[in-house]
């Protein structure tokens, strides 16, 4: 992977338009390699922070002394009817009340182990007029936090504007639409730097200045709510410019020298990608982000002035800058300060400035293009989190999976890139008021109880999560996620699976007894000959086309098993004995037969549930389906046909494929199961002894993570899903012989609490000795590994039965179809199946991922494949799980679109690249490597293919054996007779 991206080009010296190869540089990185996590460390000493903004946690909004803030101001406006309370808190009046809990904070902080804390100081708190003289209150309370950061060796990064601008400037100026707020910023700033700056390595002029611009001064959306339209915007921006210019000459020309610090302006950007990947869209987009980033990057890192772009589109509307204010603004940035996150991306992004293109989250993208387009500076990180629920409390999982993403992608810019990121700053350290979502959202690592007297901080799983980064410096290689070399075990079980074969019974043409005329003279076609007959031969195998075609496909497989499910709604459509499909029943006697000819062991299914009718028969699917036990008798003799008329054939049986528990009620899973275990009574009694074969069920079983591992509440939550997908068909039969006693409890509760009515049946003693034990082996389907939390965070993926949220992490792999893949869920998996069933036979009966019928993502399946066997040989060496096989889903795309080896084009077979990579696993019998002992497995007596041919073809036999004795003895007299006449002649 390295090597690609070397080949493909790390940003070499930047240039305004440069960033544009962005795009299609991505666009080409190796799939799936380059989405993968990556499992490495940050550069040594890298910084990693939290922080925090003045307005969003101090509060004390009247104490000390304290002036009002255009936020104070915009907050208290009437938004609501006269006389009706407010719905909660009123802006940052008290927020997280960190102005009275300064040591509280940084307990935070020292917990969390950081090396800075990012945080603002407020303008109106320390001038609270805006100018002269200044607030003694002030001036002590931010000496305080940064003498206990010192003793804490906590670096402080200090902004001295973060958006909450004096309401006293705004109302004798005008605010930032005013020339004279540069001059009175200046002022400010040397306040700062006077009492602060020995203090203080990193300082930032301003935050996100098209916030403040556009949407104080444009849109009016935030404060101080002018509507003055672009024009307007546009002018406050170009104030905020010059005031960051004027700031950062003034540290320069009078304090670096002494306080040696740095000073950079903190830009904000959203990423965009293309809805195609044409020229014209990749320009839209570079216009995008030079509307929004380059607004105000491009004048400070290039040369001083707006983006070509923006004076080419605004004209009149975009002020200018003098060529001497363009040398002055110019290079006014020590380091380049990135904010990304939830403050602008889908949120404060004026939908034209996407241009029709397409908003995205890829810190990774943007950190390329920053690299690209503003000359490789070095970047800090100064802002970048993402957000949970207002009401979520503690186990903010999806905070955590979108840190987790953006801090992955930090390292990938970083060792892929060669992007110069040097410290990370996670927003926030705390709950707060956020902005125009108010208390609607939480972003901080701590929770904070807003209702609340004291404003305690509670530490929720996203500090767990955060401290261990800190900790390990990223995310350093595991040895569980390397993986493995060694073999499987001798007659281990190599398959592959089809829900269902292709049936094709059309009967060969020299089945048809009827005699035909050839008609050569006129129509040119064959005219049958009524009443006419001639003797019609026996039907046999090679008959059925489909059949060979199907075998010969699976033999270039070199698989030793294949699964395929019976269709009882076909064989027996009446639902019982009444109505036989003689031919059907032929074709699977066939196919079984021919399978075996080959050396294949055929692993039948008698039911697998399918959309229509669940695949039973109409009767029975129209009056009550599994829910009548009726259903359970009728399935017990269609097993006792499929075993007499199969089981010469078949040593190999699932009684149910897949029962789906999702579109179960609990009586019909209730008569499923005794249905299940009165055919494998039968089987053991009547069957298993004349045709030595083995048979089971055959669950699907996908694996349940905690989202939060930290958390207790989501173990619960993981176990309890864990039992009504698995443990509800499972535990009856290799365990107890009853439900799950988590089941059973859950029930209980919600129906007394909440008013369900969810019966759960009993099962009588004898029918739980029944059901106990009615198995040889554990089969299971398994495809992805599902994340659960207790907390309600998105109400279309929380179950409310069950109580679980369904958690996403964005960091894994993904299919077409978003289904995760996760192999190292199906080694907990199997560990999980022995911690409870103990030492059972299992076999992983299907396994697999879809495509989108592009090859390219057919490197996806081979990626997944390679992976998930290597986690079932963990499973088998580490573990010693029972494993005894493994069959990948599907055989081809004609009957499982998107998900086979074969692809189907045009009524033609062609084998997958992942087909290929499946064999060559096949036949090394797993991952050999140089150490790994031979294996030498004893010749297999079970089946003789050549034995089998001869016996099936006995009247062919006896036919070439007859013409070969007849050729002996026609050759034996003619060189007796030829001899005889030689010797007259003489």
């Amino acid at each position: 992977l390295l090597l690609s991206l070397l080949l493909l080009g790390r940003p070499g010296l930047g240039a305004p338009g440069q960033g544009a190869g962005t795009w299609s540089r991505f666009a080409r990185l190796p799939y799936p390699q380059d989405q993968l996590f990556l499992h490495d460390t940050f550069p040594d000493g890298f910084l990693w922070g939290a922080g925090s903004a003045a307005y969003q946690t101090e509060g004390g909004w009247r104490q000390g002394g304290k002036g009002a803030s255009v936020w104070d101001t915009f907050a208290h406006r009437p938004a609501t009817p006269p006389g009706a309370a407010p719905p909660g808190p009123v802006g940052g009046d008290v927020a997280s009340d960190s102005y009275n809990n300064l040591f509280r904070d940084v307990e935070g902080l020292r917990r969390l182990g950081v090396s800075h804390y990012r945080f603002s100081l407020s303008w109106a708190r320390l001038l609270p007029n805006g100018t002269a003289p200044p607030n003694p209150a002030g001036l002590a309370h931010y000496g305080r936090l940064l003498a206990r950061l010192r003793e804490l060796g906590v670096e402080p990064v200090v902004t001295l504007y973060h958006w909450d601008l004096p309401q006293a400037l705004q109302d004798a100026f005008g605010g930032w639409a005013s020339p004279v707020l540069p001059q009175l910023f200046r002022d400010y700033a040397e306040l700062c730097f006077r009492h602060f700056g020995a203090q203080v390595r990193y300082w930032l002029t301003m935050d996100n200045p098209y916030v403040v611009a556009w949407h104080g001064y444009g849109t009016g959306r935030l404060p101080p709510g002018v509507r003055g339209g672009p024009r307007l915007g546009y002018l406050a921006a170009h104030h905020l410019l010059q005031a960051h210019a004027m700031v950062w000459h003034l540290y320069n020309d009078h304090f670096r020298p002494a306080q040696r610090g740095k000073v950079s302006i903190a830009l904000s950007s959203h990423w965009i990608k293309p809805k195609h990947m044409t020229e014209k869209n990749i320009k839209e987009c570079q216009k995008s982000l030079d509307f929004v980033l380059g607004w105000f990057a491009k004048p400070v890192f290039i040369d001083g002035d707006y983006p070509e772009s923006m004076r080419t589109n605004l004209s009149s509307l975009l002020p200018e800058f003098s060529e001497a204010e363009k040398k002055y603004i110019k290079g006014t940035a020590d380091f380049f300060a990135l904010s990304f996150g939830a403050t602008l991306s889908f949120q404060l992004l004026d939908s034209h400035m996407k241009f029709q293109q397409l908003e995205s989250i890829s810190l990774r993208q943007l950190l390329y293009w920053i690299n690209s387009e503003y000359n490789n500076p070095q970047i800090f990180i100064v802002e970048n989190s993402w957000f949970v629920s207002g009401t979520t409390k503690r186990d903010d999982a999806k905070y955590i999976y979108y840190l987790k993403k953006f801090i992955m992608e930090t390292l990938k810019a970083i060792r892929y890139d060669g992007v110069n990121v040097f410290g990370y700053t996670v927003w926030s350290l705390l709950d707060g008021f956020e902005w125009h979502r108010g208390y609607s959202i939480r972003r901080g690592l701590f929770y904070v109880d807003f209702q609340s007297h004291d404003k305690k901080l509670m530490p929720k799983s996203s500090v767990l999560f955060y401290e261990k980064v800190i900790e390990k410096n990223g995310f350093p290689p595991l040895p569980e996620n390397h993986p493995i070399e060694g073999i499987f075990p001798c007659g281990f079980a190599w398959g592959i699976v089809d829900n269902y074969i292709q049936v094709d019974t059309t009967p060969a043409q020299f089945l048809d007894s009827s005699v035909y005329v050839w008609d050569v003279h006129q129509t040119k076609k064959l005219i049958k000959v009524d009443g006419v007959y001639a003797s019609q031969r026996k039907r046999h195998c090679v008959d059925f086309a489909a059949v060979r075609l199907q075998v010969s496909l699976l033999q270039e497989m070199h698989v030793t098993h294949f699964h395929f499910s019976l269709k009882w709604s076909l064989i027996l459509p009446l639902g019982n004995l009444s109505l036989i499909n003689h031919t059907l029943v032929h074709y699977y006697q066939c196919f079984a037969s021919e399978l075996l000819r080959v050396n294949i062991t055929p692993v039948v299914a008698l039911w697998q549930p399918m959309i229509e009718n669940q695949e039973l028969p109409v009767s029975l699917a129209k009056y009550g389906a599994w829910e009548n036990t009726e259903t359970v008798q009728a399935f017990v003799e269609y097993a006792r046909f499929c075993f007499t008329s199969l089981g010469d054939h078949v040593k190999f049986w699932i009684t149910m494929n897949e029962p789906s528990v999702k579109n179960l009620t609990y009586t019909a899973g209730h008569n499923l199961l005794k249905a299940h275990a009165k055919v494998w009574h039968l089987y053991d009694k009547e069957f298993r002894r004349s045709q030595k074969g083995k048979i089971s069920i055959a669950l699907q079983a996908d694996w349940v993570e905690p989202a939060c591992p930290f958390s207790r509440n989501d173990q619960e939550v993981a176990d309890r899903i864990l039992e009504f997908d698995i443990g509800w068909l499972a535990e009856p039969i290799f365990g107890n012989g009853d439900y799950p006693e988590v089941m059973r409890a859950w029930l209980h509760r919600i129906n007394s609490v909440d008013l369900y009515n969810f019966h759960l049946p009993y099962f009588s003693e004898d029918e739980k000795k029944l059901i106990q034990g009615s198995f040889d082996f554990f089969a299971l389907s398994h495809y992805t590994t599902t994340l659960v939390g207790s907390e309600k965070e998105d109400a279309v993926k929380y179950d409310h039965y069950l109580e679980v949220q369904m958690i996403n992490d964005i960091t894994w792999l993904h299919s077409p179809s978003r289904v995760a893949v996760v192999p190292w869920g199906l080694r907990k998996l199997l560990k999980w199946v022995k911690s409870k069933y103990g030492d059972v036979p299992v076999y992983v009966m299907a396994n697999g991922i879809d495509d989108d019928q592009n090859m390219v993502h057919d490197k996806l399946r081979v990626y997944y494949i390679q992976n998930y066997i290597n986690e079932a040989l963990k499973a088998y060496s580490l573990d010693n799980v029972n494993l005894q096989g493994y069959f990948v889903y599907s055989f081809n795309d004609k009957t499982a679109p998107k998900y086979g080896l074969y692809s189907y084009v045009a009524n033609q077979y062609e084998p997958k690249p992942s087909l290929k990579h499946y064999r060559e696993i096949i036949d090394n019998n797993g991952f050999p490597g140089p150490e790994t002992p031979e294996l030498l497995c004893p010749e297999e007596v079970a089946l003789c293919p050549e034995c089998h041919f001869f016996r099936t073809r006995k009247s062919l036999l006896a036919f070439i054996s007859f013409i070969f004795v007849a050729f002996i003895v026609t050759i034996f007299f003619i060189t007796y007779y030829s001899k005889r006449v030689e010797r007259r002649y003489k």
